[in-house]
């Protein structure tokens, strides 16, 4: 396995082309959080890490060359492209995958809204990706679960050993190239990047995600952001998860 420590051989791939429509008004990526958008904000915590050197984005095609010019001037100086996205998540992985160079041995998949994610996760999905080949954070599941059908609720489904997936999940890059080259010509459509790497027989490690690392997807997710942002802008290089949060 690769185990070059610099960075260098380390890139994070964020597709940001999604219409947020659960969120609904303008694309929640582009949303401003705190002073400034909310994708910038998630690309400014790869931005500081030291062992990630390259950044790809992909996003709508009419946004690509504005976006670019504005994650410059916000200061993202590892940004190597910002490419046109495709009309789902698992397209927009592939079409930024097709620009990162054969150097990059170890990619990270991060999805765009995800900015309360500690450096030290990061690093730690870096570490395993390089040990074991894949590596993604997820949090077990707490809740009771039931399916239900027709308007009434059926069995309870056992909670044990499941977990909800979060970002970022990070690859060997011909692991990943792999399982995308496998998914389009079986038509395969997937949620995650674990899911298209598992498919190909390659086991995905687990590692401790934490309650913090919140997708923003809802309006009560969006209402939350808001409110906690400033406390943990304030944590930032201590990293302390805000409290309440």
């Amino acid at each position: 396995m690769p185990n070059q420590q610099d960075g260098s051989d380390v890139a994070v791939v964020v597709p940001a082309a999604g219409e947020g429509r659960r969120l609904g008004g303008r694309r929640k990526q582009f949303r401003q959080l705190g002073d400034k958008p909310l994708l910038v904000q998630t690309l400014l915590v790869f931005e500081r890490h030291p062992g990630v050197h390259r950044i790809y984005v992909a996003a709508p095609h009419e946004a690509v060359v504005p976006l670019t010019q504005e994650l410059e001037a916000a200061g993202v100086t590892k940004l190597a492209a910002v490419v046109p996205g495709g009309a789902s998540r698992q397209a927009s992985v592939a079409a930024a995958l097709r620009v990162v160079p054969d150097a990059v041995s170890v990619v990270l998949v991060h999805d765009a809204v995800r900015p309360f994610v500690r450096q030290d996760e990061v690093s730690a999905v870096i570490e395993q990706a390089r040990v074991q080949g894949a590596a993604a954070l997820a949090i077990p599941v707490t809740d009771t679960l039931r399916r239900g059908m027709d308007g009434v609720f059926c069995e309870t489904v056992p909670r044990e050993a499941l977990y909800r997936m979060q970002t970022p999940q990070g690859f060997l890059r011909a692991w990943l190239a792999a399982a995308h080259e496998a998914a389009l010509r079986q038509a395969y459509e997937a949620t995650d990047d674990v899911d298209l790497v598992q498919r190909i027989g390659r086991k995905v490690a687990l590692l401790p995600g934490s309650a913090h690392n919140v997708k923003i997807t809802t309006v009560a997710d969006w209402t939350w952001a808001v409110h906690v942002w400033p406390l943990w802008e304030a944590s930032v290089p201590g990293e302390a998860a805000p409290r309440g949060s």
